[in-house]
């Protein structure tokens, strides 16, 4: 009967051995979802400290300040920009995008709105400005500027063009100022949303500080609307512009651009004859 035994050792052997051949696929899928979790959590915490470097871009708009002809101090910071047309009775200020130079607007709008002057203002860290860019002090500093321009313009009107970016900082502008007339040239309802857009694997509505939630500082609004709209926008999805425009509390006026893109939706001869016409 002792010839038994040595099977039954083998056996035992062999029995246990099978869980710890079971636990290394599970060791491993363990190991991998640690590591996996690591690097998204470590994603989400550079996206969160670093938010601001991915929304603005001023180092492509850097100029020195004897290129500008405009300023006005705020918070300890001057801002800088340029006038089109000085002396007009009625004003329009325009706010620009995340990464625009302002030089070449300036230019355009001096010629597409003869009848106004038109102030644009580099936000702080842009063109010749001081300061650091975020979005409570954009705010801040558009009411400061709005003041500044209606007080030089008593008798006149301030209407506001907003563009990309610029179209949150402009929206939560009219939400605190009697902006005349305001145009907004490829919006959004808020940046989170776009962000969403883009990055629908991170949890952008619980890290991103700047908001600029302009559906919500809209539904404030009663003066007219401009809405300029680019159907193959990559930036700022028409789905986001078309959002926001379900959200206003009364119909705006839209143009519809299908073939514009993000960066060529100014270009338009559609786009300067409905602003010549919407401010004048």
């Amino acid at each position: 009967s002792g010839a038994h035994y040595p099977r039954i050792a083998r056996r035992h052997r062999s029995a246990n051995a099978d869980p710890e051949s079971n636990a290394l696929p599970m060791k491993s899928l363990i190991a991998v979802f640690l590591m996996v979790a690591t690097v998204y959590v470590s994603l989400c915490t550079w996206m969160f400290v670093r938010q601001r470097d991915l929304i603005y871009f001023p180092h492509f708009t850097r100029t020195v300040a004897s290129q500008s002809d405009f300023a006005i101090v705020h918070e300890g910071h001057t801002l800088r920009g340029w006038v089109a047309n000085p002396g007009r009775g009625d004003a329009v200020i325009y706010f620009g995008g995340n990464a625009e130079s302002l030089e070449p607007m300036r230019d355009a709008l001096a010629g597409w709105l003869p009848d106004h002057t038109t102030y644009l203002v580099a936000y702080r860290g842009f063109g010749a400005s001081d300061g650091v860019p975020e979005e409570q002090a954009l705010a801040r500093d558009a009411t400061a500027i709005f003041d500044d321009v209606q007080a030089r313009h008593p008798m006149g009107s301030v209407s506001v063009i907003g563009r990309s970016l610029g179209t949150g900082v402009a929206s939560h502008l009219a939400s605190r100022r009697a902006v005349s007339r305001l145009v907004l040239i490829t919006p959004f309802d808020s940046l989170v949303d776009v962000a969403r857009s883009h990055y629908p694997w991170l949890p952008v509505r619980w890290l991103m500080r700047e908001r600029y939630e302009s559906a919500r500082h809209l539904s404030v609004y009663r003066g007219p609307i401009l809405i300029l709209r680019a159907g193959r926008d990559q930036v700022v999805p028409p789905a986001r512009t078309d959002r926001l425009i379900a959200a206003l509390p009364r119909p705006p006026k839209v143009l519809n651009l299908p073939a514009a893109d993000h960066i060529d939706v100014v270009d338009h001869p559609q786009f300067r004859a409905a602003l010549k016409r919407f401010l004048e």
